[in-house]
């Protein structure tokens, strides 16, 4: 009887055992493979477990419960990676009423809508620099369990600001409703060893990474858009605790003053970096600094400071002037060499958009392919992952996408992305 239940047991088993070993056989037209300086044509991936197990040039039929997916009319390549995006909100009409009328499950459920919609466009991977109630560090635990689809996160949950700065929540607020002032929990500080407590907050809280204003910015109720906001010290504390702590700093930043002193703090990355100078660009490429440039975010401002009404009237003039700069500073800093890292500020346009950067940037002088290598391998290199994602070869994640035709000859073909996998789970094919 025992020998018996046992064949039975086996047999019930081995269709399991069958399927765990069926591979996925991706038969791509072109191959982009996110390290190459161009396309490397007809090449077959195979999938298993959510990794990559192998890479060959031409047809590689698959064998019998193997499944087939053909994309001989497509451009294959990693997942794309957006170093800044807002994941829990969208610009619109209740942009600055939100924040009274909703509470944490209402953005909990925003951001899993526009993280879903991200993913949807090509976008596997995403630094979120600024959220509402923590919701994306919820997010990112739940995208780990399984509990729902989206990208790989890397979030700073609140971002670091000074009182009256760009990232002070209670920015054009009355007294009147008396708000709590807020302070290093909340992330408004105002001297060195403040900072040091919201870098440990933040930790605390389970961020990945440290986001700060270290200049005014455009879409706060704050008048200046320039103006430096954090003084050296402040700033030297910021990053040397984080550095304790395993975590980088990404500084937004417009104006000169604050870009060089974020510079000389040793910030990983800058945001915008819209009035850079040479010498400044010259200081980033010596250490290492990369820019993420936004110039989604430039393109969108500018064309919402041309309309009567359609931003604060504190906002508009700071949007005219700001706005049109950033592609001419883009520009210069890939002439000069400054490293660069693909980054939309998505929440200020419209998320699943985010592809529209590339052709930003390819129009401001980046050949494609390097545009997309700053979207693929370099943020990888840059996150300290890309020895398991960020490009298309035997032992990376299975975080694979595709567009129709080929990108390098036509940029906007980036937004047309029909094929997405993600830990070698298909969410998105034609």
């Amino acid at each position: 009887m025992k020998r018996r239940s046992a064949i039975i047991f086996a047999a019930l088993l081995m269709p399991l055992a069958q399927a765990a070993g069926a591979a996925t056989f991706i038969q791509a037209g072109n191959l982009i493979d996110g390290k190459a300086d161009a396309p490397l044509g007809l090449h077959t991936i195979v999938v298993d477990e959510g990794r990559i197990v192998r890479v060959a040039a031409g047809k590689v039929a698959p064998g019998a419960g193997d499944t087939l997916i053909d994309l001989s009319g497509h451009s294959v390549m990693p997942g794309l990676m957006d170093m800044h995006t807002h994941l829990s909100s969208e610009s619109g009409p209740a942009s600055y009423t939100d924040p009274f009328a909703l509470g944490p499950a209402d953005f909990a459920y925003k951001i899993e809508k526009y993280a879903r919609v991200t993913l949807m466009s090509g976008f596997t991977l995403v630094r979120d620099l600024g959220d509402a109630y923590g919701v994306s560090i919820a997010l990112r635990k739940a995208i780990d369990r399984d509990d729902v689809v989206g990208p790989h996160i890397f979030t700073s949950g609140a971002p670091i600001a000074s009182t009256g700065g760009h990232g002070d929540p209670t920015n054009g607020i009355s007294p009147a409703l008396g708000l709590k002032t807020p302070g290093a929990t909340e992330g408004v500080v105002d001297s060195a060893d403040e900072a040091r407590k919201a870098v440990r907050q933040r930790y605390k809280d389970g961020a990945d990474l440290i986001k700060i204003t270290a200049t005014g910015g455009v879409m706060s109720l704050a008048k200046n858009s320039q103006n430096a906001q954090f003084t050296p010290d402040e700033l030297a504390a910021i990053v040397a605790t984080a550095r304790d702590y395993g975590m980088h700093v990404a500084a937004h930043a417009h104006g000169l003053d604050g870009l060089r002193r974020a510079v000389a703090a040793g910030v990983s990355t800058i945001e915008h970096g819209t009035y850079l100078d040479d010498e400044t660009m010259r200081q980033m490429k010596t250490k290492g600094i990369y820019l993420v440039p936004t110039l989604m975010a430039g393109d969108w401002i500018t064309e919402k400071a041309k309309t009567a009404g359609a931003l604060p009237d504190v906002v508009r003039p700071k949007a005219a002037a700001i706005g049109p700069r950033m592609s001419g500073t883009f520009a210069r800093a890939y002439r000069l060499g400054v490293p660069i890292l693909f980054g939309t500020d998505s929440g200020v346009s419209a998320h699943g958009d985010n592809a529209r950067e590339f052709e930003l940037m390819v129009a401001a002088g980046m050949p494609p392919m390097a545009a997309i290598r700053a979207a693929t391998s370099e943020p990888a290199k840059f996150l300290g992952i890309a020895d398991r994602q960020g490009s298309i070869g035997a032992g990376m994640a299975a975080d694979i996408i595709a567009v129709p035709g080929n990108p390098v000859q036509d940029i906007a073909l980036m937004r047309k992305v029909d094929f997405v996998m993600i830990g070698g789970k298909v969410v998105k094919q034609p």
